[in-house]
């Protein structure tokens, strides 16, 4: 009968620490966008090509 007032308060800390890590993660954004990973490994990205950047010389002289 004794474990039990080891056990409540115990038991207590450990859902108290699982409730503030579930809040923490939460403001986090942690689960702000669920389903687009899940989508987004499903389009090939791979036929877009990447832009070239321009060089700073010529970026300087359109400023002009």
């Amino acid at each position: 009968m004794e474990i039990i007032y080891i056990t409540v308060p115990v038991t207590l800390l450990f859902i108290a620490c699982g409730v503030a890590i579930f809040f923490w993660a939460n403001k986090g954004g942690q689960f702000d966008d669920l389903d687009s990973p899940a989508h987004r490994i499903l389009f090939d990205d791979d036929d877009a090509k990447p832009k070239q950047a321009e060089p700073k010389d010529k970026a300087k002289d359109s400023d002009s």
